[in-house]
């Protein structure tokens, strides 16, 4: 209960979970019927980088910041477009002041018919996101623990949807209990696409922790790794990963240029890389440093 995302809205861990979310959202418009999203740890939705929290670690400045600046070529400017035309969208005098959080992405992408569900437990974190969407009768925001959503609100409705699980790290079992939590939604919704984020940090258990995804009785699940600098002497976030479950077909081979674009740019030192393999499923494995 005492993290607060605004500090680190925008860095490299947002440009990756962001990037890779709005290509699922993109690709599950392929289809004419209606999907929701539903994120578990929804944040306040839309940051102020000019605030003075977002100023106090200027990590943006280290992640979106580079990126709207870079000549990213052709191929992965069309595939990062849906992402960085809605942060130009919110800030239509250029420049980068605010930035939106997964909640609010998602809604900035959506067609008439599709839904979202957001849950936030902080009570000044859903009181400002309740804000932001209401009378908005494409999203129920809602002040739930996220982890409590993976039973009470799966399957949804559309049974068509993107479970995102964010949170924010502050226990030490909390790789365990998101690979559990997948465990418990994907018995209730296993047709569901979910993206689940973790940090990469020193001594952070991830080799156990993908072990555990491996044994779970899930056929696909796409792991990507983005990491920005060596942990040498690092206490702090050095990278973040995502697992994918029930990817789209498509997404390994952009993830095969989008990753080596984002580690160029975003690199803090030239211990930065990335790596995308599968967990379960196809065997093929994409990586590069």
């Amino acid at each position: 209960m005492n993290y607060r995302h605004i500090y680190h809205a925008g860095n490299f861990a947002d440009v990756l979970k962001h990037a890779v979310l709005a290509r699922l959202i993109r690709y599950m418009q392929k289809k004419e019927g209606a999907f929701r999203v539903l994120d578990t740890h929804a944040g306040i939705g839309l940051y102020d980088l000019s605030s003075e929290e977002a100023q106090k670690t200027g990590e943006w400045q280290d992640g979106i910041g580079k990126l709207m600046e870079a000549d990213l070529g052709a191929q992965v400017s069309e595939l990062l477009e849906p992402y960085l035309s809605a942060i130009r969208e919110l800030n239509p005098e250029g420049g980068i002041r605010f930035y939106p959080g997964s909640p609010k992405l998602a809604r900035m992408l959506f067609r008439p018919q599709d839904r979202l569900s957001a849950m936030e437990l902080h009570p000044e974190d859903f009181a400002r996101l309740h804000r932001l969407f209401e009378g908005d009768h494409h999203a129920r925001v809602t002040e739930l623990d996220g982890w409590l959503a993976l039973g009470a609100h799966l399957p949804p409705k559309e049974k068509r949807g993107i479970v995102l699980a964010d949170p924010p790290f502050e226990e030490e079992d909390e790789y365990e209990r998101l690979a559990r939590g997948l465990e418990k939604a994907y018995r209730r919704f296993p047709g569901g696409t979910y993206c689940l984020w973790y940090p990469l940090k020193k001594g952070a258990p991830i080799k156990e922790f993908h072990e555990t995804l491996q044994g779970l009785d899930i056929p696909k699940m796409l792991c990507a790794e983005l990491t920005v600098r060596s942990d040498r002497g690092m206490t702090g976030l050095t990278g973040s990963g995502l697992v994918i479950v029930n990817p789209p077909f498509t997404l390994k081979d952009e993830l095969h240029q989008m990753l080596p674009a984002l580690k160029d740019h975003l690199a803090q030192d030239r211990f930065a890389s990335h790596r995308a393999f599968w967990l379960r499923g196809e065997n093929k494995t994409v990586k590069g440093d």
